[in-house]
């Protein structure tokens, strides 16, 4: 850092050794002292103690240098409210830094700390306080004291547990454990009376704690674990539960009691072991996003767990007045089938809701395969891997029923209006075809969630996505898109997974890391400088946060 800057409130400016008339605006003795010093990004090894010359700062962002250690001067900044020192190498903490009575905000993660300084607990004004991605096997118990702390955040460390203390945090509403090594939480942290986020992904948790005071929890994240009991004692207290993640664990049932949760809006439990389903979970009057795939049920087909949310509560509400499989609906096929279906699998049609002609290198889709749906209602659509020049016009004869289209490896190179009629469509699978625009009438499809456009042969970014609500996942990888645009982006409020690999992008405007929904962002395989491969690595929410620290 250059000398100058340390000294900005003790100098007298050059130009007052020169000028003897000032204008109002040149009046140097009237200025007022530093209160903000940003350094970030850069490739600082250290800070001088001439730090303490600056003792008017308030905010102090080294975040992304080279430091490995920071100078005990900074005890003296008894103003400072925001220390950033995150994505740097340091090993250790000076015990001055515990003599910040104003310090509000501390982030120290991705650094190579190994353990937190014992007295941590005396920043009793702080309330967020940022350590994830370290080394850190254990916390000190003085954490108990930082009663003002509203969000904290442990992940990526190598916690074997959490101290009981912990509990007394009364201010504490976000609390992330992600990626340690816990095998039990202490029944003690059931009492934070003001959690309302926890996040516990990612663990050796053998079972869920249970929560009797945690009245305001609502997002409770345990994915990832070996949870193999969900109990009801875990659920009844949960009132204000909107969001319970159980992805990925050993669960076998899921208690009655899931359905008190009457606020619950996503419940996610795929991946485990669940058999069998409570019919009651369809009368859940807010549940908008049910994740089921990846379980051995028995009662739901899998064609029906494709189908999404709505589809499956409306199965599961149709169960609970019979509670047993009730006579089939579906029309039977009889020795009278027309010769020319002989093509037709009719039970794919009447049983699967699918009408499906692939890998057959065809030109067309035969007539008859249109003739044979008739009357049924086809959900799925899958004509891929053939030699499609376009889609075929009668595919607008199932718009009241279909939500997956699959024309995936054709040669396919403009989308047809028909194609836009679908008003309810949900998934769009266009991968390997010789697309190189969409045409705008594509914004009637509304309940578009999932659109898959790599490997074809667009040069921009196809603007009619941005004004698609509902869409959760872009996939545009392999082609040669040269631009996005930040702002429309950030107003797809439900985009999650944006995957742009391979493709020409020059450079990554610094506010796409103000699209803070995003949990997926690949920007691999493109000719731009910044960010590095090295940021690139770090994943989704470093791109996002390296970003926003560019934003002009």
């Amino acid at each position: 850092v250059p000398p100058h800057v340390w000294r900005i409130n003790v100098d007298t400016p050059e130009e007052a050794q020169h000028n003897l008339s000032f204008g109002a605006a040149d009046r140097w003795w009237e200025q007022t002292d530093l209160t903000k010093l940003i350094l970030a990004s850069n490739k600082l090894q250290s800070i001088s103690e001439d730090v303490q010359l600056l003792p008017a700062l308030t905010v102090l962002d080294v975040h992304d240098n080279q430091l490995t250690s920071l100078p005990s001067a900074l005890g003296q900044l008894e103003n400072l409210q925001k220390l950033d020192v995150s994505h740097n190498k340091l090993q250790s903490l000076p015990e001055e830094l515990l003599q910040l009575p104003r310090l509000r905000s501390l982030l120290l993660q991705h650094n190579e700390l190994s353990h937190l300084p014992e007295g941590l607990g005396q920043l009793l004004s702080l309330e967020e306080l940022d350590v994830s991605n370290n080394h850190l096997t254990a916390i000190p118990t003085s954490f108990a004291l930082l009663v003002n702390l509203v969000r904290l955040n442990l992940a990526s460390n190598q916690l074997k547990d959490l101290p009981a203390d912990l509990s007394a945090m009364k201010s504490l509403r976000q609390l992330d454990c992600t990626k340690n090594y816990l095998e039990t939480v202490p029944s003690k942290l059931a009492t934070m009376a003001s959690l309302e986020q926890l996040y516990l992904r990612k663990n050796k948790l053998c079972s869920l704690p249970e929560f009797p005071s945690c009245k305001l929890l609502k997002e409770l994240h345990a994915g990832e674990n070996q949870i193999e009991i969900l109990n009801a004692e875990n659920l009844k207290h949960l009132n204000s539960l909107s969001v319970l993640e159980l992805r990925d664990n050993k669960i076998k049932s899921v208690p009655e009691e899931i359905t008190l949760l009457q606020k619950l809006e996503r419940l996610d439990l795929a991946n485990n072991d669940i058999s069998r389903l409570p019919y009651t979970l369809g009368n859940l009057p807010q549940l908008k996003f049910l994740a089921l795939e990846g379980n051995p049920l028995r009662t739901i087909r899998r064609d029906l767990l494709e189908k999404g949310t709505q589809e499956l509560l409306k199965y599961l509400r149709s169960k609970i007045q019979d509670d047993g499989p009730g006579p089939s609906d579906e029309p039977p096929v009889t020795a009278m089938t027309l010769p020319s279906q002989a093509r037709v699998n009719m039970h794919a049609i009447t049983s699967l809701k699918l009408l499906e002609y692939s890998e057959k290198q065809a030109a067309e889709i035969p007539e008859e395969m249109f003739d044979a749906v008739g009357a049924n209602p086809v959900a799925t659509v899958n004509f891929s891997k053939n030699q499609l020049k376009e889609v075929p016009p009668r595919i607008v004869e199932l718009k009241d029923s279909v939500c997956d289209v699959n024309l995936g490896f054709n040669k396919i190179s403009s989308i047809s209006l028909e194609l836009c009629r679908l008003h309810k469509l949900t998934q769009l699978d266009l991968r390997n075809n010789l697309l190189t625009s969409l045409p705008k009438e594509m914004e009637a499809l509304t309940r578009l969630q999932i659109v898959n456009l790599a490997f074809n042969r667009f040069k921009e970014f196809p603007s009619v996505l941005y004004h698609l609500p509902a869409l959760e996942t872009i996939l545009l990888s392999n082609n040669q898109v040269g631009s996005v645009d930040p702002v429309q982006l950030k107003g797809m409020d439900r985009l999650g997974t944006l995957d742009l690999q391979n493709n020409d992008l020059l450079q990554v405007p610094p506010e796409l890391g103000n699209c803070e929904n995003l949990r997926s962002l690949l920007l691999e395989g493109n000719p731009f400088r910044t960010p590095r491969a090295a940021v690139l690595a770090k994943g989704t929410a470093a791109v996002l946060e390296y970003l926003r620290g560019r934003i002009p």
